[in-house]
């Protein structure tokens, strides 16, 4: 999936997907661009952290809401509301990712992708 020159509708919901985890304070958002890496399963990964189970939900939540408010469209997927320590909101092209800080950093889901574009919000 190469990137081109115009903005995409992966991008765009992307964006909207920052803009849910930004609603509810989430941490180090980094939106990872997958879009040259071979094998990877989606356009966009976008990764954060909160610091409490509640706040995961919250920016779970979020995401879902801005996401249908903007684009009015619906996850494909969710998983991990039941603990809240990892929630994914999967809508195929791009797949959000909430941690706790101390799973985010025993996974490590940015390292397992270092060939994509990084940006840091």
């Amino acid at each position: 999936m190469a990137k081109n020159n115009t903005v995409d509708a992966s991008r765009i919901l992307a964006d909207v997907v920052v803009k849910g985890m930004e609603e509810k304070k989430g941490k180090d958002i980094v939106l990872m661009d997958l879009r040259d890496v071979k094998g990877a399963v989606a356009d966009f990964f976008v990764v954060c952290h909160g610091e409490s189970d509640r706040q995961v939900e919250a920016i779970g939540k979020s995401i879902d809401d801005e996401v249908y408010k903007a684009l009015k469209e619906d996850p494909w997927g969710k998983e991990g509301f039941e603990n809240c320590e990892w929630v994914l909101v999967d809508y195929i092209t791009v797949v959000a990712h909430v941690f706790l800080e101390d799973k985010r950093d025993f996974f490590g889901i940015e390292d397992l992708w270092g060939d994509a574009e990084i940006t840091r919000y």
